[in-house]
């Protein structure tokens, strides 16, 4: 049975330790604590390898565009993507929750305390100031990726216009650094279906424990659920679907390739931990070149988070809807506009949306409080959103790989 396993493709290796994972946080859920070490160990593992990794990375497709015009270029096709996708996201999910209203009628009492949830104690103008690191290795040490991906974009701009003595000198340090750490990358990754199987187990064997509850918190909150799904889906599915088709890229061929690392981002709730799995699936399955992998994937992971944003504009209009406040469309453009924005600053971390909806509903005044009502199936509709976040930095890749002329495999 293992002999077959092992000869299986990784893709359905993840598939299977879901279904694993699954069975055994139902049924053998007092076991679960003798394998959750093996999820934290596989996660710790790839966050090991995220910064070093990110950082050689774009440093060394940087240097590989070449002149600053090129990287001009490809900077404004890859952030002008991410912005327009998440807005067309948000938009989504804003007529979706309009027409469904999940919210009317919601039990209030459901809520559960947002102790644990921190409160925004910045404006979203700090948030963004806070992309520029006063100190960039202390930015590393405490792992904040927006500032690390601004200072190495900067890093890179600058080392093009050095020297080609000194450009030179850069660029194979970085290049080796890089070649290291994606063996090291491609190590680790073969221990995904282990870290898979337990991080599964440990989330089931939370809800299976008492299923009285989680039947109560699924029958009143299924509505909302089903509008954030619905809206993911359809978002995932059709509109970049769309997108990738008038790229003429054949999107069912994409989603296949990108199996591996869209299980593991659903699996994990974490875009930043996937970043490996993601950028080893696009260069070795859609062809799409280091160059542009190195620079969109990692941007991506940081900034892009299609699901996350939409995920936030429905959540903050039910919460309005439960508390049978009517926003106005001003306030709901509002909600648009800082869904948009907090979306960028999110980290790719498990609920980092949770976080960053407090920003949202500090703009239009609605109570901190309201984020008590989602906790419940918050972790379940992370990981979908997370998987939708991956998807669009994919689609994002391989659309800018076919705008400069690459020869792709889909």
């Amino acid at each position: 049975m293992w002999k077959i396993i092992k000869r299986t493709d990784l893709h359905w290796q993840i598939l299977i330790a879901l279904i694993a994972g699954t069975l055994f946080g139902i049924y053998l859920t007092p076991y679960v604590v003798w394998i959750s070490w093996m999820g934290d160990l596989f996660l710790k593992l790839l966050k090991m390898v995220i910064i070093p990794l990110i950082v050689s990375s774009i440093i060394t497709g940087i240097a590989g565009i070449g002149s600053p015009e090129s990287l001009g270029r490809l900077g404004f096709k890859t952030i002008g993507f991410y912005m327009t996708t998440s807005l067309l996201a948000i938009l989504l999910g804003l007529a979706l929750v309009n027409i469904i209203s999940p919210g009317v009628g919601a039990d209030l009492s459901l809520a559960e305390s947002v102790e644990n949830v921190p409160a925004a104690e910045q404006s979203l103008g700090q948030l963004l100031l806070g992309a520029i690191p006063e100190n960039v290795f202390g930015s590393m040490a405490k792992g904040d990726m927006l500032p690390i991906i601004f200072f190495t974009i900067i890093f890179g701009f600058f080392t093009n216009l050095s020297t080609p003595q000194h450009q030179k000198v850069i660029h194979n340090l970085f290049e080796s650094l890089f070649d290291v750490m994606m063996k090291i990358t491609m190590a680790v990754i073969k221990l995904t279906p282990l870290g898979v199987f337990a991080i599964i187990a440990t989330v089931i064997s939370r809800y299976a424990s008492d299923t009285a509850a989680l039947t109560q918190v699924f029958s009143r909150m299924g509505l909302y659920m089903l509008t954030v799904v619905l809206a993911l889906f359809i978002h995932s599915q059709i509109t970049m679907n769309l997108i990738l088709m008038l790229a003429r890229i054949n999107p069912i061929r994409h989603l296949k390739n990108m199996s591996t690392p869209l299980l593991t981002a659903f699996s994990t709730s974490s875009s930043s931990a996937t970043l490996p799995l993601t950028m080893d699936a696009i260069e070795t399955k859609d062809g799409v070149s280091t160059k542009i992998t190195s620079f969109t994937l990692p941007l991506g992971a940081t900034i892009n988070m299609d699901g996350t944003a939409l995920y936030e504009c429905i959540a903050v209009i039910f919460i309005a809807q439960a508390y049978g406040i009517d926003l106005s469309i001003g306030q709901q453009m509002i909600v648009v506009v800082t869904a948009l924005l907090a979306a960028i600053g999110a980290a790719g971390i498990p609920m980092a949306g949770l976080v960053m909806m407090t920003i949202v509903l500090n703009a239009v005044g609605l109570p901190l409080e309201g984020i008590g009502l989602i906790l419940a199936v918050d972790r379940i509709l992370d990981m979908f959103r997370t998987a939708v976040n991956v998807y669009g930095d994919t689609c994002a890749a391989v659309v800018i790989a076919r705008s400069e002329g690459e020869k792709l495999n889909v």
